[in-house]
């Protein structure tokens, strides 16, 4: 499977069908209350609006798009590239250099105060993985570490805070018996034809750094027009008459997306947003994503306006062609069970008006 991304009207989809690759099931969920076809007609549209009356467009075809927004800088492309290739790193346990800053080193030690050895102190030869700069250890520990080899054992001196968790330890000399194992490494694959087209293919499809490189820079160029054009098409249309129901039926799926996804990670929805959204109740949850959703709805409207001018439509057949290509299968009966064919339907509006949009617009 390829990476793919879209704009702010596919959030919702996006993210139910991730958990359905990801093996938690939706269809599970407990809450009969949302659809995600409610308020969605037969043909995709929403039951008895006419959005254009609702929406002053701005001119959608044509658009200007400076060259800041649809120029990739090689830096940020060399950037997801490297985040790729760490998929694929490697741990190398190095013994023959001395140990820099920033290391991640491998230790063993023996803590003692005044010559004797307290609980707690001691590694016992299992050995633990720190870095320095990054792990937190008392006083300058790990600092000390710098400019030794693997396989010396030598002293690290510290002094305890006086505030130190172990009372009994708070503010005291100690003296750590400190062995280094090795210095742990990750090393990068080496970007060739040969990786790609072995390794990294098997997963995105790629079978060249040409091929990697030209698809991901368009990518992230698309990605940016898609996100200029959203917030042209929000900034220059005007909304005369936002409906009830777009807002609505954003603020349903959104709970019924933390309610997935507390399911998914089998903890209780109210435990659930508290943990992750910082609120206690599903009022709170919905007035903390207010902007955002009448945002979304505004989009929708304004998407659903443009396919009425411009006579965008969505047979099934286009349907079934347009998800089959996104999920990567021609089964999509679990889709169509949880969807509905009127939203699926409108998905494949939606794609469609985005997708006319970007072919009139005109690159700075």
């Amino acid at each position: 499977m390829k990476k793919h991304r879209n704009i702010v009207i596919l959030t919702v989809l996006i993210a139910s069908v991730a958990l359905l690759m990801s093996g938690c099931s939706v269809l599970d969920s407990t809450d009969p209350a949302f659809a995600f076809s409610y308020g969605i007609d037969d043909n995709g549209t929403w039951k008895g609006i006419n959005a254009l009356k609702k929406v002053d467009l701005c001119e959608y075809i044509g658009i200007p798009v400076p060259a800041d927004i649809h120029n990739v800088p090689d830096d940020i492309v060399q950037e997801e590239i490297d985040g790729i290739m760490e998929n694929y790193a490697s741990d190398v346990l190095v013994t023959g250099r001395a140990v820099e800053d920033g290391d991640t080193v491998n230790i063993d030690y023996i803590g003692r105060i005044d010559g004797i050895e307290f609980d707690g102190g001691n590694t016992q030869e299992q050995g633990t993985d720190v870095t320095i700069g990054v792990t937190s250890y008392i006083d300058d520990f790990l600092e000390q570490l710098i400019g030794h080899m693997p396989g010396e054992t030598f002293d690290i001196e510290v002094t305890f805070p006086e505030n130190y968790q172990e009372a009994s330890l708070s503010g005291k000399d100690a003296v750590f018996e400190t062995t280094i194992n090795h210095i742990l490494e990750t090393r990068m694959p080496e970007v060739t034809d040969e990786f790609i087209n072995d390794i990294v293919s098997q997963y995105y499809g790629w079978t060249t750094v040409e091929e990697m490189t030209a698809e991901i820079t368009n990518s992230i160029r698309n990605s940016a027009i898609e996100q200029f054009i959203q917030e042209y098409l929000l900034e220059n249309s005007t909304i005369k008459d936002l409906p009830k129901i777009l807002v609505e039926y954003q603020e349903y799926s959104m709970l019924q997306w933390y309610r997935d996804y507390a399911n998914y990670y089998q903890m209780d929805f109210t435990e659930f947003i508290q943990t992750y959204a910082g609120v206690s109740t599903a009022q709170e949850l919905i007035d903390s994503n207010a902007d955002a959703t009448e945002m979304t709805a505004r989009m929708y409207l304004i998407i659903e306006a443009i396919a009425e001018d411009a006579g965008i439509t969505a047979s099934e057949d286009e349907v079934n062609e347009y998800f089959s290509g996104l999920m990567g299968s021609e089964d999509l009966e679990q889709f169509r069970t949880l969807y509905g064919l009127p939203h699926m339907k409108m998905v494949t509006i939606q794609k469609g008006v985005l997708d006319y949009i970007l072919e009139g617009v005109i690159l700075e």
